[in-house]
């Protein structure tokens, strides 16, 4: 893992005329939890990294539920929870809890606790429910990592993003198995790829010929006049500043998860190549002309045959206490 890489001088410069040297700042203190908190505790934040394009998000579906159109909190409870009532989910780190505001919406649930140290993100979520009429849940400010755990207290626990921010992975599943009543599902949309993102020299040369091969007009990163003309990944040092939680134990969470838990499924979602490629120039690729489009189909197309001989680094997941 090399201390420093190119990726961090261009990304800094990048950050810097997107957040402003005020977030720049933030990242000096001395607190590991304040710096994490920084890196996410704004509403108001805009990036141009895959995940906002509708067509990614489309490809998810379609991976997990086999619908573009179909987001997976209606299949899970579909699926898995059909008929049922009075249910209780905790997400854990959940965010801005956009999928949490989905399950609540289902009548199945009695309540939706989220749990995330963002309290500005929580505090629009709240809202966001109060407009939606949605009586059924529950938003708390707490570090999941000093909080006693409760027993047999819930139906569904959800990570959505999340888990992967976690240290002590293992215990943490142990606590989530000892938080769910018998048969209570664990469910999971997560990264589970390298730690602390060290992408694989693999991933690096198959997203830089991608990254070569996009016309000058979409590699232009957000809010900079740079072009993005190779891709290094971040560096130790970088890693521990910007978000001293980021992908901390990544690798350990399949193995944790696994050991304590019946999977009833695993669908894998990619992000090898994507993640990578589309990292601060995704905004290029929200035209939904023909000629984008295409190009975007090219880098699916090239993830997907990438994944045929690599193991996936998002995955989505669902298990069962037995």
């Amino acid at each position: 893992m090399p201390l420093l890489t190119s990726d961090d001088f261009v990304e800094t410069l990048a950050k810097l005329r997107q957040r402003g040297a005020g977030f720049l700042l933030s990242k000096l203190n001395f607190s590991a939890l304040a710096r994490t908190q920084s890196a996410f505790d704004d509403p108001t934040l805009r990036t141009a990294n895959w995940w906002i394009l509708p067509a990614v998000r489309g490809r998810w579906n379609a991976k997990i539920t086999g619908d573009p159109a179909r987001p997976y909190e209606g299949y899970v409870v579909e699926k898995y929870l059909r008929g049922r009532t009075g249910l209780r989910l905790c997400s854990l780190g959940s965010g801005s809890c956009s999928h949490e505001l989905a399950f609540a919406s289902h009548p199945a649930f009695e309540l939706v606790e989220c749990v995330d140290i963002a309290g500005a993100l929580l505090a629009k979520a709240a809202a966001q429910a109060r407009q939606e009429g949605l009586t059924n849940m529950r938003f708390e400010v707490r570090d999941v990592n000093r909080q006693p755990w409760p027993t047999a207290a819930y139906d569904v626990i959800l990570f959505h993003s999340a888990l992967h921010h976690f240290r002590q992975v293992e215990a943490v599943v142990g606590h989530v198995w000892q938080a769910l009543r018998p048969g209570g599902l664990l469910i999971i949309n997560d990264y589970v790829g390298p730690n602390r993102l060290q992408w694989t020299p693999a991933q690096l040369a198959a997203a830089n010929q991608l990254l070569r091969q996009l016309p000058a007009t979409h590699r232009r990163r957000y809010m900079a006049r740079q072009l993005k003309t190779r891709i290094s990944g971040p560096g130790r040092l970088r890693m521990l500043v910007a978000d001293p939680s980021e992908a901390v134990e990544s690798e350990a969470i399949l193995p944790a998860i696994r050991r304590r838990f019946r999977m009833l499924e695993e669908k894998p979602l990619g992000g090898n190549i994507l993640t990578l490629v589309l990292k601060d120039i995704a905004h290029h690729f929200l035209p939904e002309d023909a000629a984008t489009q295409a190009l975007l189909r090219q880098l699916f197309e090239a993830e997907d045959e990438f994944l045929r001989h690599h193991p996936s680094d998002l995955l989505f997941g669902v298990y069962q206490k037995s």
